[in-house]
């Protein structure tokens, strides 16, 4: 099965990345990494929100209707929505200026998985962090560009990817405390088909619906890592899925326009949000255990 989706808002993101759906809030919210700007919209496309921040920030999890933790440069901040106010949690490479943080997800048991990569290409130099309950620890190292993670609906198999390496991985984790407790493992050997894997998402059925960078789709992997189903995408450069709306069955998608050519960038309406509507339901997003 093929399908294409469509623009739902022109928000002309250099690097649209992040979302997520609060279903709580019924609010779709997601990032333009490095604008470092938070947005947040209806599921039909009325932007509700926009934030500026004086440090990247790059993901976010939900605490409740009132708050979100978010990803940022230096650490983790406690976002209150109303009054847009931060308060620092925990320092994640502060100490490290030429990283930042970039795909990160929250697992069934409440943690949080955060990357971290370099700014500008150069040697692997990040990491990912497993944060629950106050207590932050490093879970993978040399890492270039940290992406796909995401989780199966019992919390026992975590799924991840360096995305030069072309290969989505995946391990065995404690669902109680979402720690990895076995080996990474091949999922899905990417280079044998389009562009680089982004960011990823699992529905409801357990599958894994992987954003490619370069390769204008979003790609649907059965449990057995076997490719299901692709839906293009009228842009290039795909960077994250999420699922939404009320009933959960709306994909939506963030891309980006960095690098590319003005024409090339408003004829695609690169950075835009993309949607398409399925039928297969995602999963509420996990709330976080700060």
């Amino acid at each position: 099965m093929t399908d294409t989706a469509r623009l739902l808002i022109d928000s002309r993101c250099s690097l649209g990345e992040g979302p997520i759906w609060h279903d709580g809030r019924n609010q779709l919210f997601w990032f333009d990494i490095e604008n470092r700007t938070l947005f947040a919209a209806t599921e039909e496309g009325e932007q509700q929100g926009e934030w500026r921040f004086d440090e990247i920030v790059a993901a976010a999890a939900i605490v409740d209707d009132d708050h979100l933790i978010l990803a940022a440069e230096t650490g983790l901040k406690r976002f209150t929505i109303g009054s847009g106010t931060l308060e620092h949690l925990v320092d994640i490479e502060r100490d490290v200026p030429a990283n930042r943080t970039n795909d990160s997800r929250v697992h069934p048991s409440g943690a949080f998985w955060i990357g971290t990569m370099k700014k500008q290409e150069g040697p692997k130099q990040g990491a990912v962090y497993h944060y629950r309950e106050g207590t932050l620890a490093t879970i993978i190292s040399n890492v270039a560009i940290p992406n796909a993670t995401c989780f199966s609906p019992d919390g026992r198999t975590a799924y991840w990817a360096d995305t030069p390496d072309r290969k989505i991985l995946k391990c065995q984790t404690d669902p109680e405390t979402g720690m990895p407790i076995g080996e990474w493992t091949l999922f899905a050997d990417v280079s044998e088909h389009r562009g680089h894997p982004d960011g990823a998402v699992v529905d409801s059925e357990g599958y894994l619906w992987n954003a490619r960078w370069g390769g204008s789709c979003v790609i649907r992997y059965a449990p057995d890592g076997s490719l299901d189903r692709i839906v293009e995408v009228p842009t290039g450069q795909v960077t994250c899925p999420a699922f939404g709306g009320k009933d959960l069955k709306r994909l939506f998608l963030t891309t980006a326009s960095r690098s590319l050519p003005a024409e090339q960038a408003e004829a695609e309406k690169a950075g835009g949000i993309f949607y398409i509507d399925l039928d297969v339901a995602g999963l509420p997003e996990a709330r976080i255990r700060p």
